[in-house]
C-alpha cells in the first residue's frame, strides 16, 4: 500500500527539535550566499550597519552591498528578515566526523 502525501505531512511543531539544533550556532561562523550577487562567505565577514541606539541591525553583503539580513529587537521580541540570503550553512556539531 502506498503512503500518501497527507499521511507524511506533519504540523510545524514537529520541527521543534530540528530548529532548536539549527538556531544555537555561533552565527559569525555560519556561511551563506547572497541572493543578489551569489557571493558566499561567513556572516562575520559581512558588513554590519547599526547604531548604539537603533532597535536593529542590517547585515550587508561585503561583495555587492545588498541587504542580507535585518534583525530588530523591540517589545521583548526579535524579528529576523533573511530575504537577502539564498541559503545558510552551519556545521552539525552532533554529526560523526
Amino acid at each position: 500500500m502506498a503512503i500518501t502525501e497527507q499521511e507524511l505531512r506533519l504540523d510545524g511543531n514537529a520541527a521543534a527539535g530540528l530548529l532548536r539544533d539549527v538556531f544555537v550556532h555561533e552565527f559569525t561562523s555560519v556561511r551563506g550566499a547572497c541572493a543578489t550577487c551569489g557571493a558566499e562567505g561567513e556572516m562575520g565577514a559581512q558588513h554590519l550597519y547599526m547604531t548604539p541606539l537603533s532597535p536593529g541591525a542590517v547585515l550587508r553583503c561585503a561583495t555587492c552591498g545588498s541587504m542580507l539580513m535585518v534583525v530588530v529587537r523591540a517589545g521583548g521580541r526579535f524579528r529576523v528578515g533573511l530575504q537577502g540570503l539564498v541559503w545558510l550553512e552551519m556545521q552539525d556539531e552532533g554529526a560523526a566526523s
